[in-house]
């Protein structure tokens, strides 16, 4: 079973590019490229170089002793919440704004809903002086207010979505258009593993280096690079990606993705999309999505801004169709009490997409041999407003 991307841009019956005309020759000219600038030495050199100096990788795998002793497992923290931005996202922004500068292109756009991508576009084009606008959803933009100063105070402008649900899913509808319409100088950076082909796969290779340093720190750790559980939350997944990246093909190590049940997968308030979704097309891509019989996009829903999307990416639908992957859901309310309980057994506050993650151990069962990487794949500083407001402190 082949879990990657073919020659033409598909996971199984999954990816692909569905574009507008007008989109064709941005898509194609990424497609005939990207591999060539990645795999180029000078393009590798300085990617790792900022990964290292700028971004602060290799970032920690770090065994969480109390946490572990509570579940009765080896549980090791991926610490992307220690990057530079505060989660996983710079390290495809960094990839990103090399890429378009090597194509020639001086304006960067980006879509965004927890905040995160937003933040590390924002970074990534004042470090490389580029013009950057960012489009977000209007509820998000409320809900994640200290994103939305950082940004602007990184010179980035944010362009709020006012159309259907106001969230991430809109945001990226207003990063399409504008795309559409400033097809020349403009590259989109593309914050997870969705959209048009070569999109999701160069997003996962951007995203790998998480399970690429995995594997080393658990080989010095525990004397096998091989865990025997990798956890990770999904919304579109780029997180998720990079951490089963390089443990896709050791078929031994079980990959769990927590998705967000939102008031419960059959409340109507939801974004649990292999649990309610249907094969479909979504921003670009063939996938699996939320949807209704006349194949319109449902609303999702979630406490967390990062997981509300209505999709996931390509390369997830593909290991969920072929059961490589166990695909699960997490509500709102799990989520927030396991943030609470890794921030008082551990005194690291999680994003509330990574404390998906996290809640998903209380519903495993262990022996007390099993080493299990969680993906801990942002920090929670963004999400205090909604702690608070939550837990009455």
């Amino acid at each position: 079973m082949n879990y990657f991307v073919n020659e033409k841009g598909y996971y199984g019956d999954f990816g692909g590019a569905y574009i507008p005309e007008m989109l064709y020759p941005n898509v194609e000219e990424l497609r005939q490229n990207y591999l060539k600038i990645i795999n180029d030495e000078s393009f590798k050199k300085e990617f790792h170089q900022l990964l290292k100096d700028y971004v602060g990788r290799p970032s920690p795998l770090y065994l969480a002793k109390r946490l572990s002793a509570k579940y009765n497992a080896n549980i090791f923290l991926k610490r992307e919440d220690l990057n530079h931005t505060g989660a996983h996202k710079i390290n495809n922004t960094i990839g990103q704004i090399l890429l378009a500068e090597r194509l020639g292109k001086k304006r960067i756009i980006a879509e965004t809903g927890a905040g995160q991508h937003g933040v590390a576009t924002a970074t990534v084009c004042a470090l490389r002086g580029l013009e950057c606008v960012v489009y977000m959803g209007e509820i998000d933009i409320e809900r994640q207010a200290p994103n939305v100063a950082r940004m602007k105070m990184l010179g980035a402008k944010v362009v709020p979505a006012t159309s259907g649900s106001k969230t991430l899913k809109d945001a990226t509808n207003e990063a399409m258009r504008d795309w559409v319409n400033n097809p020349v100088d403009t590259h989109y950076i593309i914050g997870s593993v969705v959209g048009p082909h070569p999109y999701p796969d160069m997003v996962a290779i951007f995203q790998s280096i998480i399970s690429e340093e995995t594997k080393k720190q658990l080989k010095e750790q525990t004397g096998s690079d091989q865990p025997d559980y990798v956890l990770a939350c999904v919304g579109g997944g780029s997180n998720a990606m990079g951490m089963f990246y390089h443990f896709i093909n050791d078929e031994n190590v079980k990959l769990v993705a927590v998705e967000a049940a939102g008031q419960g997968v059959s409340s109507g308030h939801s974004a649990a999309t292999t649990a309610l979704g249907k094969e479909g097309v979504l921003h670009g891509s063939r996938s699996i999505l939320m949807q209704t019989e006349d194949g319109q996009v449902v609303e999702p829903f979630s406490v967390s801004a990062g997981l509300d999307y209505p999709g996931i990416g390509p390369q997830h639908a593909h290991l969920f169709k072929t059961g490589r992957g166990k695909y699960v859901s997490i509500t709102d309310d799990e989520s927030l009490q396991a943030g609470l309980l890794c921030t008082q057994l551990e005194g690291i506050i999680p994003a509330i997409e990574s404390a998906h993650a996290l809640a998903y151990l209380e519903k495993m069962t262990f022996t007390g041999h099993e080493n299990v990487v969680v993906c801990l794949s942002g920090r929670g500083d963004k999400d205090m407003d909604t702690y608070m407001k939550y837990f009455g402190l």
